[in-house]
């Protein structure tokens, strides 16, 4: 029934435009569906109009060589965006392409954000000067060290408080007995107060110290250790006037010293231990005090080479002597090794390697003079682990 009335449904809509045959228009109740003629298109008439297409729209005429548009040439179906410009001669065309100065100033303009000024009053209370800082923005200061950083800092790398007489002597102003002499004149005020104590503990970098009325430099030298040939004839103190000392040889050092370690104070020098004046060879020169006292202390057990140059002959009794060892300042020393060296060609003395470790005034000299031999020259070539190069006059 439902298929029925859908059929009856159309043939009405149909008979109504007019697009059906009245044999069509029965009631489809009073036959059976199966009888019902079937629909051809034959039997169906249809008057459908459509509407009319939309105009398209004209192509914009192609271009001239010289990039204006021409409307009689054939039109590839390229779009172009006409630009009108006023050229040379005073008229309007169009072309293509945008004209010169619009692509400069393109090609010139600034895509980042402009600086934002800074207030003169606000930076005035930052601090800041507002001559020559228009537009700058102030750096941002220096992250805070927690308290675990800056402990660790002070335990590991910073140097601790040390005594004022150590720090006047590594600052130069004097040797350690001459910066305790100043201390117990009065000479020296720390923070504003006169100290008389040596042993007090002074930092530099935060302690303000004054000497005879200048301030002690809050940065201190740095370490300098230096290894000397000392010649012939030059004493290791710069008390004696007699005697050119050994430091008048870094004179040209120390007149450097500005240009190659700039805003740094010139180190005090000195060396570590001496030689008389009629010995030569190896000796160190340095500002560090405890490094001197290490070397130089009987407990570090450093033995010290020396070669003896000796006029005349060398028995074995000399080197059984030498061996024996000699009573100096009452104190029997004796030599660590005593060694006959092989001739040279070019030596026509003898030549005896001698090792000791105490280091007593003359002490080599008197182990040769109480064998019953005579010293030439007498030359120190080894300290502990710091050896003389053999191209300085090894055996010279």
């Amino acid at each position: 029934m439902a298929a029925l009335s859908s059929l009856h449904h159309i043939s009405t809509t149909l008979s109504l435009l007019g697009l059906a045959k009245p044999s069509l228009l029965a009631p489809p109740f009073r036959r059976p569906f199966r009888s019902l003629p079937p629909i051809t298109s034959s039997s169906l008439e249809f008057n459908i109009t459509f509407a009319p297409p939309s105009p398209k729209p004209k192509p914009p005429p192609n271009l001239k060589s010289d990039g204006v548009l021409d409307s009689d040439s054939p039109q590839n179906g390229q779009f172009f965006i006409p630009w009108i410009v006023r050229g040379e001669d005073g008229n309007l065309k169009l072309q293509a392409h945008p004209p010169d100065h619009f692509m400069k100033a393109l090609a010139e303009a600034k895509t980042q954000k402009p600086k934002k000024k800074v207030d003169k009053a606000a930076k005035k209370k930052k601090g800041i000067s507002a001559v020559g800082n228009a537009g700058i923005e102030p750096p941002a200061p220096p992250p805070k060290l927690s308290k675990a950083a800056r402990r660790f800092y002070n335990e590991h790398f910073r140097e601790p408080p040390q005594r004022l007489s150590k720090v006047l002597a590594a600052a130069g102003v004097a040797s350690r007995r001459g910066s305790e002499e100043l201390i117990f004149n009065g000479k020296v005020t720390v923070n504003g107060t006169v100290c008389n104590a040596p042993q007090t503990r002074v930092d530099p970098g935060k302690d303000i110290i004054y000497v005879n009325g200048n301030r002690l430099p809050k940065k201190l030298p740095p370490k300098v250790y230096l290894a000397l040939n000392k010649p012939k004839g030059y004493i290791c103190s710069s008390g004696e006037k007699e005697f050119r000392s050994v430091l008048d040889l870094f004179e040209d050092y120390l007149k450097a010293w500005d240009k190659i370690n700039p805003g740094s104070p010139k180190p005090r020098l000195f060396t570590v231990g001496r030689l008389d004046v009629a010995t030569t060879g190896l000796i160190i020169v340095t500002n560090d005090g405890d490094f001197a006292q290490k070397l130089s202390h009987p407990s570090s057990n450093l033995t010290k080479e020396y070669i003896a140059t000796i006029d005349g002959e060398v028995r074995k009794r000399h080197l059984i002597a030498i061996s024996e060892g000699t009573e100096i300042e009452g104190v029997l020393c004796v030599p660590d090794s005593v060694e006959l060296l092989p001739s040279q060609p070019d030596l026509s003395r003898p030549r005896i390697r001698i090792v000791v470790h105490e280091g007593r005034n003359h002490e080599v000299r008197e182990l040769v003079k109480n064998a019953g031999l005579e010293i030439h020259s007498l030359k120190r070539v080894r300290i502990g682990g710091f050896r003389l190069p053999a191209d300085l006059g090894y055996y010279f």
